[in-house]
């Protein structure tokens, strides 16, 4: 099976304890559409850190998969990293991705624990804090939800990044969503935000949308605007802006607000490049990569 992770992770140890995701029902993705999902036994957690002890005893860092492993209970993620411990004892950060709904099933106390044990940085679809596309998409929660959940994360001492798909809330809502989700950031305070656009597979309800034209894909122009709007009102204490998925019509990285003028003049450069195509669409290759 194929198993996913952010690029940041790259140099991580991937634990796989869950298959599938345990709410696969995003209107926009299709990454684990016809995978049930499931709970890995321990006897299989346990061969995968025995492999990984005989060949990099000295990790230091584990992102556990696959779609949203904070859905397990906060028993079994305490166990989970009491094996990765007992099996790699100088790993300090054992990461993965969360959904919303995963913290809403931990009680503070349990959120604590978790921190205590190591757990941290996890990756969050957020995807937008405009409600109308937050249900467009299917996501299972409003923004005032995401913001009391986050800050209970943020009252546990357990860091987080935020997915945040523009694009999302379709042609001619660019502005609403970017000061919707900027709200959301501004109220929560990431530590990382990944940014990426809008794009589908033939195999998730949204791509149907686009095809008939019940979702229109906003242009590049709007695309732009929309980013420009989002990076200009954002106000993080120190944030890392990761902005090099290639579905992003700019790759940008940098901290926030520190690269806040430097990510911004290279969004405006662009524009003035490609004033001409300013009206079309992406064209779109594998990931969604953008091609003017």
């Amino acid at each position: 099976m194929v198993m996913y992770r952010p690029p940041f992770e790259s140099g991580s140890f991937l634990l796989e304890v869950t298959r599938g995701c345990s709410h696969n029902r995003c209107s926009f993705c299709s990454m684990y559409r016809d995978v049930p999902f499931e709970v890995l036994p321990e006897d299989e957690v346990v061969r995968q850190l025995r492999a990984r002890t005989a060949l990099r005893p000295r990790t230091r860092r584990v992102f556990l998969e696959n779609g949203d492993p904070f859905t397990l209970s906060a028993v079994r993620l305490l166990r989970i990293a009491e094996l990765v411990r007992k099996y790699l004892p100088v790993v300090n950060t054992i990461a993965m991705y969360a959904s919303v709904k995963n913290v809403a099933t931990k009680t503070d106390a349990e959120l604590r624990a978790l921190a205590e044990a190591g757990i941290d940085d996890l990756n969050i679809g957020i995807e937008t804090g405009y409600d109308p596309a937050l249900a467009h998409m299917n996501k299972g929660y409003t923004a005032a939800e995401a913001r009391r959940q986050l800050l209970r994360l943020n009252a546990a001492g357990i860091h987080w990044g935020a997915n945040i798909i523009l694009g999302i809330a379709g042609e001619g809502f660019g502005r609403q969503n970017a000061h919707a989700t900027v709200e959301l950031l501004n109220a929560t305070q990431p530590n990382l935000i990944f940014t990426g656009t809008i794009h589908t597979e033939p195999d998730c309800p949204l791509h149907a949308e686009m095809q008939s034209g019940a979702f229109v894909e906003p242009t590049l122009g709007e695309y732009l605007d929309e980013e420009e709007d989002l990076l200009s009102d954002l106000n993080m204490d120190d944030c890392l802006l990761f902005g090099l998925h290639p579905s992003n019509i700019v790759l940008l990285e940098g901290r926030l607000n520190k690269d806040r003028e430097k990510l911004l003049a290279k969004l405006r450069a662009t524009r003035e490049e490609y004033a001409d195509e300013l009206g079309m669409r992406p064209l779109r290759g594998a990931e969604g990569m953008v091609g003017f």
